[in-house]
């Protein structure tokens, strides 16, 4: 959830368009209630009874293939090990990721995406995180954009610091280009829609070529809707959790909401895939919505 945070909101240098949306706040006894229940789940063993959940036996590996109009060659059978919503803190730690890292590293990938919310409450607890993903290998690194709960108290800075150590560089409203074989993969990233200052969807793709795949990192999925004919090819996120407790269809926690709920869907001439993430949040349950590592391949 999110929590009641104060910070200025600059204006978006995004031509018209502002592209934030209005944070989720909610009433101090809602925020207490979630705490407590929180806390008394944590003081249960809850730790230790979800870290089970992301055991090589039990955890969910979605190996998807991305088809791409256009691709090159060069590009065909490249691989993203896409990570998310890791929530360190009450029920997940660095230790709670030793099969999560061992089964990433077997598929070799060519690059690591990670789409936001690295901590729960406090900066502190993304950077045992950043040291457990170091041990993943991939032939170009990797990159991250931020989730609406790593701007609390503004120390995203720091957690992009410890991430860069190991390799995992922040896309803050920028891009970067992997040059594979001849062909140009653009890899972009925008500020969170909820919690960042500015979202600059131009600036992440000012300096890509008309050539480039383009592969945009948003934590929220929705940002897919406001690409509003920018050619973007594949668009990843995260922060649903799948609905994270998904009954009848239904889940009650309202603020992992959104049209695009998990996998893989297309939006125009753009494909989206939302990841159901790895951590949890308030309670260490996940019901009709496992936590997952996804391998995406992009394919022509």
């Amino acid at each position: 959830m999110s929590e009641v945070l104060d910070h200025p909101r600059a204006i978006v240098v995004n031509g018209s368009v502002d592209l934030r949306r209005r944070p989720r706040r909610y009433p101090r006894f809602v925020l207490s209630l979630a705490y407590a229940a929180e806390a008394l789940a944590a003081r249960a063993g809850g730790k230790a009874l979800y870290t089970r959940r992301l055991r090589r036996d039990r955890l969910t590996v979605a190996r998807v293939d991305v088809p791409i109009d256009g691709l090159p060659a060069a590009l065909d059978g490249f691989t993203i090990a896409h990570m998310s919503d890791f929530h360190a803190g009450p029920f997940l730690d660095a230790g709670s990721l030793t099969d999560v890292v061992d089964v990433v590293r077997e598929h070799r990938p060519d690059v690591i995406a990670l789409t936001g919310d690295y901590i729960t409450h406090r900066a502190d607890e993304a950077f045992p995180l950043a040291a457990a993903l170091a041990r993943v290998e991939s032939r170009h690194g990797g990159v991250l954009v931020f989730g609406n709960h790593d701007y609390h108290a503004r120390r995203e800075g720091e957690i992009a610091a410890a991430f860069a150590a190991v390799g995992i560089e922040a896309l803050r409203n920028e891009g970067r280009a992997l040059e594979v074989d001849g062909a140009r993969l653009w890899l972009a990233g925008v500020e969170d829609v909820e919690e960042g200052k500015v979202v600059d969807l131009d600036a992440a793709l000012a300096d890509r070529s008309d050539e480039d795949v383009t592969v945009l990192l948003s934590h929220h999925p929705d940002m897919v809707e406001h690409l509003d004919g920018r050619d973007v090819d594949l668009v990843l996120a995260g922060h649903t959790h799948g609905g994270q407790i998904v009954v009848g269809g239904r889940s009650p926690l309202g603020s992992l909401r959104s049209r695009y709920l998990s996998g893989l869907h297309s939006v125009g001439d753009t494909r989206l895939f939302v990841t159901r993430g790895l951590g949890v949040l308030i309670v260490p349950l996940r019901i009709g919505a496992p936590p997952e590592v996804a391998i995406l391949t992009l394919r022509a």
